[in-house]
């Protein structure tokens, strides 16, 4: 059975819309790359998942379950933003919110419990020696290696991961990326990876799927990230280079960026405004 499956999806905001009979089908232990274009509908394929959006058409499963709001066996790790050096939480706590969603009414038994499981989730990232620490004071790497410890306090088969390597540096980008990886090596996770540049992730992905102006492709690195299926995706001449072992897109207009910030001039869509459809 799939971890994920999506049949026939479409998703449509208005008279917008974003992508149309998607057909994907996400296997425990893949690591799955979602790229384009600001705008293309990234953000919103996985709040599809979260059961945040509903799809317009066609049907999203997880574990062979239809797709539902705070659904067990999924994790999500958002990008990484900034905290208030003033806001009085520890690392631990942070991670142990992630325990408090999932559970209701624990006695003493159920905090022991807790314990143990936020523990774990530390240990699993390597943030033992910063637990302690209030959350603001910690630098942007450290602040996503709790986010993706929260993630993990619910066991899930699935991981949701939204650009979880925004502004932060390459030694960084590539820690987190590794933690996640190892994630998936070890309890057989399927990873579904919202990024703008690939590279960081390149040697890990086993597919990609590359959504821009409601067209996609669906196939390993090697057959999408070309120059013939970038160019016939945004309608114009792209170029790829691969320049030692990193990928680079260059081409005119909307492709300046292919993993950047390409299409940012199209009208805010929901996942840039974070509004969902009625």
């Amino acid at each position: 059975m799939p971890a994920v499956e999506l049949r026939d999806a479409s998703l449509a905001f208005g008279e917008r819309t974003l992508w149309q009979h998607l057909d994907l089908s996400v296997q425990r232990g893949e690591f799955v790359a979602i790229l384009g274009p600001n705008g293309s509908g990234k953000t919103s394929l996985l709040k599809v998942l979260l059961g945040q959006n509903h799809l317009t058409s066609g049907t999203a499963t997880i574990g062979g379950e239809p797709v539902r709001h705070g659904q067990a066996g999924v994790g999500y790790v958002p990008q990484q933003r900034s905290i208030d050096d003033g806001l009085p939480l520890r690392g631990r706590d942070l991670v142990g919110l992630g325990w408090d969603g999932h559970v209701w009414g624990m006695g003493i038994r159920g905090m022991r419990e807790r314990k143990r499981i936020v523990e774990d989730a530390l240990d699993q990232v390597g943030a033992q020696s910063f637990a302690g620490a209030p959350v603001g004071s910690l630098s942007g790497g450290e602040q996503q290696r709790l986010r993706i410890a929260q993630a993990l306090v619910g066991d899930p088969t699935v991981l949701l991961c939204d650009e979880p390597l925004l502004s932060l540096d390459l030694a960084n980008q590539r820690l987190v990326s590794e933690l996640i990886d190892r994630r998936r090596r070890e309890h057989d996770t399927a990873v579904l990876f919202v990024t703008h540049e690939i590279n960081p992730i390149l040697p890990l992905v086993d597919r990609v799927v590359y959504i821009v102006d409601g067209r996609f492709r669906i196939g390993t690195p090697a057959t999408v990230m070309t120059t013939e299926v970038l160019s016939e995706l945004y309608g114009t001449e792209v170029e790829v280079l691969k320049v030692r072992g990193r990928l680079i897109v260059v081409g005119t207009g909307d492709s300046i960026d292919a993993l950047g910030s390409a299409g940012a001039h199209h009208p805010p869509t929901p996942e840039q405004t974070g509004t969902t459809p009625a």
